[in-house]
């Protein structure tokens, strides 16, 4: 076996310092491992440093796979975004694709590598090495069938081009695509856009985790809208070669498969070196991302990283923390402090007309970590509404209790949702509170926006839940309140009302209010909506202004009750809960 191990080359400066170049070695050319190499040329101009990458390209945009496949992306030639030719004419930086990586000894601090097309095996030897190995996608055992040829996984060019030459072929109709996650949706996405009939089937009972329960059903109506047939609650079982048959027995006819059920960190190569593995099953790194040996650093979807809100290690397969990571890890070798607060996660997603995006925890995991909190969902129209293309926009904020901290948020709509992500994002970086958005001075246009933000509504929204200025019910509530016989009372205007509203609900429009409250009881709860919340807020003040201490507000209202029952009503045939839906 051949080994490479070049000596430190040693350069005295203009000052006299000593400035020694290091032999950096590392595995793995996308995202995470591609930026540290740079940072490294950047902060050692004399660094001898090489990127290892089994597969045939580095440096690719593997988020905008699926988009090859709709020709959003033309030519899947784009989506290589550096070659090793360009990476040694740029910054004077080795890349070997084709060979892998497969021993580490630390002892003599070399790697032992294999050229898949020559089949050679050589070593080489390193200074410093960084792991940013990846992640790979699941592919159970126990489900049958699952290696047949037409069974597919997203997860390099070389797959999407193989996904796309299968597809492509006239005979090829339907493709069930498993798993609601990111790739899942977004290969739903463009095969739908393609033309093909598309399925989608998800375990979990519903799809796209970030988000709870109440802002994912606004999506699952998207894909049903669009004609996209899914199936959550219900895991695939068996696959054969014209149909897939899930956990429940229903049948999904298919002509392809895309398994997109989830990811795990590639630690093949820590598992060999015998670095430690933290509880995730993740590689176990330190604040500046070294592993257990103090001259290996881990970066991307392989580490286990610090969440900064439950404050466990978690495992977060996204390309913007890799990047940060890989950045930290190169300074470290140099020196260079960094600050290592965690991550929160935050994600963003298209789904045909819909724009969503979430960040720090939803409610659900808040309440699983064993955070005291609480959330309110609000809309607000993502421009002034007189703008063409004015839409609602459905956002919900989570924070704790009774502090006011914010804890994360999630936004739904056809406008630039991740504006108010990023915006609370960096509220939750900072520890921030509804205290700190509400006051959030934020730049408006009417093109853009509105004067007051949905972000700062749901500041205010949430202090008044926060201080007890009005109770609530959220949607998810209303049926067990509908088929109680609660009262409720909508305070929308009666043509509102007569085009759709809750059965057993009472209209007494708001501007009618002040003449009938002695309609209203005032021994047992009383439950207000309107469209958005906005006129029921001013209508349970006026009512608190009489001396009604019993009247509860139901968050998100009727638009947001619709959006809630539709999905299930409509694929379930279960007995609807209102006359008729409203969505606009």
């Amino acid at each position: 076996m051949a080994i490479g191990r070049k000596r430190l080359r040693v350069k005295i400066d203009c000052k006299g310092c000593v400035n020694m170049g290091k032999r950096v070695l590392i595995v793995g050319g996308v995202a995470g491992g591609a930026s540290a190499a740079a940072r490294v040329r950047r902060l050692d101009a004399d660094a001898s440093i090489t990127i290892f990458e089994r597969g045939e390209h580095v440096s690719f945009s593997n988020c905008s796979l699926p988009y090859y496949l709709s020709r959003t992306v033309e030519d899947k030639d784009w989506l290589v975004l550096m070659t090793p030719e360009g990476f040694k004419a740029s910054y004077d930086i080795e890349v070997r694709v084709n060979n892998e990586v497969y021993g580490i000894d630390r002892e003599r601090q070399v790697v032992q590598v294999r050229d898949s097309v020559s089949g050679r095996e050589y070593e080489e030897a390193y200074d410093e090495l960084v792991l940013s190995p990846g992640s790979y996608p699941i592919r159970p055992r126990s489900i049958e069938g699952v290696s047949l040829p037409h069974v597919f996984t997203v997860r390099n060019v070389n797959d999407i081009a193989k996904l796309d030459q299968y597809v492509s072929r006239e005979e090829i109709r339907n493709v069930a695509v498993m798993g609601g996650g990111f790739i899942g949706l977004e290969v739903a996405e463009n095969l739908k856009t393609a033309g093909k009939h598309v399925a989608v089937a998800e375990a979990a009972d519903q799809i796209m985790m970030p988000f709870d329960y109440d802002m994912a059903q606004i999506l699952q109506k998207e894909l049903h809208d669009k004609g996209v047939q899914l199936a959550v609650g219900d895991g695939v079982k068996a696959i054969a070669g014209d149909k897939v048959t899930l956990n429940s027995g229903k049948e999904l006819p298919c002509d392809a498969v895309v398994l997109s059920i989830g990811v795990l960190p590639e630690t093949g190569l820590a598992r060999q070196a015998g670095l430690e593995l933290g509880e995730t099953g993740a590689i176990k790194v330190s604040a500046d991302y070294r592993t257990s040996d103090p001259h290996i650093y881990a970066v991307g979807d392989a580490i286990e990283v610090y969440n900064q809100l439950t404050r466990r290690p978690v495992k977060l397969p996204l390309a913007g923390p890799a990047l940060r990571q890989a950045r930290a890890a190169a300074d470290a070798m140099y020196g260079i402090p960094n600050r290592n607060r965690g991550v929160i996660g935050s994600c963003a997603v298209r789904l045909f007309e819909l724009n969503a995006a979430a960040t720090g925890l939803n409610e659900r995991t808040a309440r699983a970590s064993n955070i005291p909190c609480d959330s309110v969902y609000t809309m607000s129209m993502d421009k002034v509404g007189l703008m063409p293309g004015s839409a609602p926009m459905h956002f919900k904020l989570v924070f704790e209790v009774p502090t006011g901290r914010i804890l994360g948020a999630q936004a739904i709509g056809r406008g630039n949702v991740d504006k108010r992500i990023d915006v609370v994002a960096t509220l939750i970086a900072m520890n921030g509170t509804l205290e700190d958005l509400k006051d959030l001075e934020l730049c408006y246009s009417p093109v853009f926006g509105t004067a007051r933000d949905v972000v700062n509504l749901a500041a205010l929204v949430g202090l008044n839940v926060l201080h007890g200025v009005f109770k609530q019910v959220h949607v998810g509530e209303v049926r067990g309140l509908v088929e109680d016989k609660a009262c409720i009372i909508d305070v929308r205007g009666r043509d509102e009302f007569e085009a759709g509203h809750l059965i057993g609900a009472v209209n007494i429009p708001l501007g009618e209010l002040r003449q009938r409250t002695e309609e209203i009881p005032r021994d047992r709860p009383v439950y207000l909506h309107c469209r958005t919340s906005q006129r029921s807020y001013n209508a349970i003040m006026a009512l608190k202004g009489r001396g009604f201490d019993n009247i509860i507000n139901i968050s998100g209202s009727f638009l947001g009750i619709s959006c809630y029952e539709y999905f299930t009503d409509v694929t379930t045939g279960r007995e609807k809960i209102v006359t008729e839906y409203n969505f606009m």
